[in-house]
């Protein structure tokens, strides 16, 4: 039996056991996918909270439906925080979906010297609006039970002031090590990896990132763009430390379950 179709909705309206479902979720379900009556679904909270439910009634502009059953998963992957300094125009919308659908947990859009975004504030909170849109029907698509997080953009110094125990990387062309070199032999708790943008970090700024305890490392002979960089060395984490050697979503193997 394939996996039914999934949506992400709030976490609230998951306690009933006849889940409403309105917005965004609801005109996917009825416009684009023109489910009927009786069709079996997955509504899931985006933090492990999974619903399996039956579509009862289609109404203009809501669906009810009937609880069959409802479990809790506990993530178990990688966590990895793709910290991107903002590109120009919509290619951080490329990094949001693929690397959601990589496995990435968190992405955090970065200013540095030459990645100043020209946008006042309503424009940005709009643009912040829509990555967090793009993160969610990734994760719809590619059959992920996670939301990753989209933070807010933050100025990279208040980047470095984060503290974590988290293996660090930033990606610099001119990184003496390759990455293979500064990966450890056990899985890290974590991988925070730091990526540039199209002018690159200055001098001051990789004197800050080092010190802050970052490994600057490269991808090798070629010099990959700001968009593309991260999304190279994120499957090579996945593939070392992650889940890649799981099985595939709606396998009943690849997430730990609890039911409720």
């Amino acid at each position: 039996m394939s996996d039914p179709v999934r949506f992400f909705v709030p976490a609230e309206s998951l306690q009933s056991d006849q889940i409403v479902i309105s917005g965004e979720p609801y005109h996917h379900l009825r416009k684009v996918l023109r489910l009927k009556a009786g069709a079996i679904i997955l509504l899931l909270d985006g933090d492990g909270h999974c619903c399996e439910v039956q579509i009862e009634q289609l109404q203009s502009e809501q669906a009810t439906t009937r609880l069959i059953r409802r479990w809790h998963e506990t993530q178990q992957n990688l966590k990895i925080t793709l910290l991107q300094a903002l590109p120009k125009g919509d290619k951080f919308d490329l990094v949001l979906q693929k690397g959601t659908e990589l496995g990435v947990n968190s992405f955090q859009a970065v200013e540095t010297e030459h990645a100043v975004p020209n946008l006042n504030a309503v424009r940005l909170k709009k643009r912040e609006q829509r990555w967090q849109r793009i993160a969610s029907e990734a994760a719809r698509q590619s059959r992920r039970t996670f939301l990753p997080e989209v933070k807010p953009l933050q100025h990279l110094s208040e980047v470095l002031e984060e503290s974590s125990s988290d293996l660090k990387l930033v990606l610099w062309e001119a990184g003496a090590m390759p990455l293979a070199e500064a990966l450890p032999g056990t899985p890290p708790a974590g991988v925070r990896l730091l990526v540039g943008p199209e002018g690159g970090f200055s001098s001051a700024e990789i004197n800050k990132i080092t010190a802050a305890g970052y490994q600057p490392v490269h991808l090798g002979p070629r010099i990959l763009r700001t968009e593309t960089a991260g999304l190279a060395a994120t499957p090579i984490l996945q593939y070392l430390y992650g889940d890649w050697q799981q099985a595939p979503a709606g396998s009943n193997t690849n997430q730990h379950k609890e039911k409720l």
